[in-house]
């Protein structure tokens, strides 16, 4: 209830903006500003393993997966926590997590060759099956998105100079890799970060989009036919390093899109770690007040979006034009589900749900 009555100030004050000019930087909230309205509530999980995989389903029902072979579900709110992890896969790191509810999930586990697998539940993690075993020593894996519950992709590092795309149709009990021909040309250097599992994201029935750094550009690819054929477009984020690239993207239909990143090097400064697409991601703009760091994580809401990384987070009311930080815990992924629940997740086990600050 606390989240719902946050949301809805949060779209209350973008109610005060509304229509908002396209060229709006920071918009005028009526006295309200992200940090008035929201924080996160940390629930304590009993693990220290480092959670990038996340998979709200609703305010109640939550998975998340990470370090050590780790998963974790709450099926109340967060108030408890079940460790269910697979059997035998403590060596594994669990960077993405897919729900389609209470019982059902399929996590991905990331690394070079046999290390990284995808596994299947469909009684509330008490068993796992194995699905996918990596065979090609090339490829890395980094993460995973569905379409429904039938539909979905995996997408590897490049091998072979293309970056690798993996398919199920079947909920992700079997998969197969997808022929490269229709994937453009990976740049020298060029790979995905397993840093969130939002290096590849879906929308719609068909439409599914992968980011990538490390090369010269940082560059956003977009399939309109579930990841057969692609196309390619830089973003204004800084690359030319292994360390920065666009980490995360989300989509709120075919047109509108937001991708955040840097150089995820705590020492090191990302000046333009925000971009902002209103064309499906065939052109990329930067944000004109971006997050004050390196970002890994991103969710849209119906009127916001909120970029979490190790140095906070930050909510946008203009469709990533500008953001705001309203928090300074680390985090590594966020999500948020229809019915408006949003959770955090990251280092040390943390993990939180966004709700209203009371001053």
């Amino acid at each position: 209830m606390k989240l719902r009555i946050a949301i809805t100030a949060v779209a209350a004050a973008c109610a005060l903006i509304t229509p908002l000019p396209a060229q709006a930087d920071t918009p005028d909230l009526g006295g309200l500003t992200g940090g008035d309205l929201l924080r996160w509530d940390l629930k304590q999980t009993g693990v220290t393993s480092r959670l990038r995989g996340l998979a709200p389903v609703s305010r109640d029902v939550v998975w998340a997966s990470g370090s050590a072979g780790t998963v974790l579900r709450t099926a109340n709110a967060g108030r408890t926590w079940q460790n269910v992890s697979p059997p035998g896969a403590a060596a594994l790191q669990f960077r993405d997590i897919e729900a389609f509810g209470p019982d059902t999930a399929v996590a991905l586990s990331i690394g070079e060759g046999t290390d990284s697998r995808v596994y299947r539940t469909d009684d509330a993690g008490r068993t796992w099956t194995e699905t996918f075993r990596n065979d090609e020593p090339r490829a890395f894996y980094d993460c995973m998105a569905f379409f429904d519950r039938r539909h979905g992709l995996a997408m590897s590092d490049p091998v072979d100079g293309r970056f690798r795309i993996l398919s199920t149709s079947d909920g992700g009990r079997s998969w197969a890799v997808l022929p490269s021909e229709g994937m453009p040309a990976a740049l020298p250097g060029e790979a995905g970060f397993a840093a969130s599992g939002q290096c590849l994201v879906t929308s719609g029935s068909r439409d599914a989009w992968l980011a990538s750094g490390g090369a010269e550009r940082s560059r956003v690819f977009h399939s309109r036919d579930r990841g057969r054929t692609w196309t390619v477009a830089d973003t204004p984020i800084p690359a030319g390093d292994p360390a920065r690239g666009v980490f995360a993207l989300a989509f709120r239909g075919r047109h509108q899109g937001i991708a955040v990143g840097g150089d995820y090097r705590p020492d090191q400064a990302s000046p333009s770690a925000g971009a902002y697409s209103a064309d499906g991601g065939a052109t990329w703009r930067p944000s004109r007040v971006p997050p004050p760091a390196y970002r890994s994580g991103v969710a849209l809401l119906p009127l916001a979006a909120i970029a979490v990384g190790p140095s906070g987070s930050d909510i946008s009311f203009t469709g990533g034009r500008s953001w705001h930080t309203f928090d300074t815990g680390s985090f590594d992924t966020v999500s948020c589900t229809p019915d408006l629940s949003c959770w955090a997740a990251g280092e040390q086990g943390r993990v939180a749900r966004l709700a209203l600050t009371r001053h």
